[in-house]
């Protein structure tokens, strides 16, 4: 039985990106960049003005006020259409080009307003101000966006001033949820007594596409060799296969068989861990398979901590890892040595600092501590009695944490 850090890295080192296809740019939001991107052009393209204004000479303002000729107007998106002369000044708008002669930008407040064929600059000028001149964000041939980035909005920004209408980005990965138990109802029907909803197919469903990834529902295996067999089949035609329950040793517990008979190559089948210590880890040649524990919220703890990373990986992702944060204790805990726990918190700032606070019963099937915390306490797997005060690590939930690179 591995430990946890050795499980996560057997899962980590069986992946490796999918490859990459090319979609539209507002398609690849929140998807990871599969080339380094680099600059066709300089930006800006050509000097143009920072303000709207008047295009000067320096030189004809060293004494102010200064009241200079007006001999054109150059319009956002328009062509220069002569030089600046001595003693002369073109009014201009912001964004349009800088025309010949001119070497500092007056805007308008600091003038009279120029409502004739004269204005006069009240403010002293400095050469070169108000001017953004070519290159000056990026020249011609810069690596602008690095192959591994997150697409975000000034990503988008970035790729659409350079003409990038099609974007190469590692593929989403399609993942194949499968539930198993003759106990389970489909969403919708009407609860009978011994029944429960197939609520981790929807969790776990949530999950990948929380993270970027397609999730396709198989359905319920039934409990019968028959029925699972024909689930997991088509389940490993997908990038990865999720199942969940019928990991123990039971009688009616067919996933390890199954799994087995149809050619995927066990890895683990236990992790020491409290949730989730009946997790399994399998490959169907480059393909993993994850075989979670049925409890509502050993699934949940076991996705975030072994499946997310490696579909993150998948995808393209460099920093795959929860950033450990460190918090304070605020109540004592036991537990039993042996193993690493994860304990479901709910976490407050202090005085600059994270305090956390069981979120309630921390038994598996307790959903509703799942949803009242906000992170997971990582506690030591050789302790039994951690005391209220002791500074832990801290797993934080939720879509916008820092991940690590592993």
């Amino acid at each position: 039985m591995p430990t946890f850090e050795e499980a996560r890295k057997i899962i980590l080192d069986s992946v490796s990106p999918l490859g990459v296809e090319r979609v539209s740019l507002l398609d690849a939001v929140g998807r990871v960049i599969a080339e380094d991107i680099t600059a066709p052009w300089d930006m800006p393209l050509c000097d143009n003005s920072a303000m709207d204004g008047f295009a000067v000479r320096a030189a004809d303002c060293a004494a102010i006020p200064a009241t200079l000729r007006v001999t054109g107007y150059i319009p956002a998106g328009g062509e220069v259409a002569g030089s600046v002369e001595p003693g002369c000044a073109i009014r201009i708008m912001t964004g349009a080009p800088v025309p010949p002669g001119c070497d500092a930008i007056v805007p308008i407040e600091e003038t009279d307003g120029g409502a004739g064929e004269t204005v006069t600059v009240m403010g002293p000028v400095e050469l070169r101000q108000h001017i953004r001149f070519r290159g000056a964000d990026v020249s011609a041939g810069d690596l602008v966006i690095q192959a591994g980035t997150i697409i975000r909005p000034p990503e988008v920004s970035m790729l659409a001033s350079f003409g990038k209408a099609i974007v190469p980005v590692f593929r989403r990965a399609r993942v194949a949820v499968l539930s198993t138990g003759d106990e389970l109802m489909e969403l919708g029907e009407t609860p009978l007594p011994g029944k429960i909803v197939n609520s981790n197919a929807l969790s776990l469903a949530a999950s990948l596409k929380e993270l970027g990834a397609e999730p396709v529902i198989l359905g319920i295996a039934r409990d019968n060799r028959e029925s699972h067999m024909e689930k997991m089949a088509e389940g490993l035609k997908c990038d990865a296969l999720i199942t969940s329950a019928g990991v123990s040793a039971g009688d009616r517990d067919f996933v390890r068989e199954v799994l087995a008979e149809l050619g995927v190559e066990q890895r683990f089948w236990k992790v020491d861990i409290k949730p989730g210590g009946p997790t399994a880890f399998g490959v169907y040649g480059n393909r993993p398979v994850f075989s979670l524990p049925g409890n509502p919220v050993s699934t949940m703890v076991t996705f975030e901590e072994f499946v997310k990373p490696a579909l993150l990986r998948m995808m393209g992702h460099r920093r795959v890892i929860r950033s450990f944060v460190k918090g304070i204790l605020k109540e004592d805990v036991r537990k039993k040595a042996g193993k690493l726990n994860f304990i479901r918190v709910s976490i407050t700032v202090e005085n600059g600092r994270y305090v956390a606070s069981t979120s309630g019963n921390q038994h598996t099937a307790m959903l509703r501590t799942m949803v009242r915390a906000n992170a997971l306490a990582v506690l030591p797997r050789e302790t039994s009695f951690v005391p209220a005060g002791t500074e832990v690590d801290l797993h934080l939930l939720g879509s916008d944490v820092e991940m690590m690179e592993f």
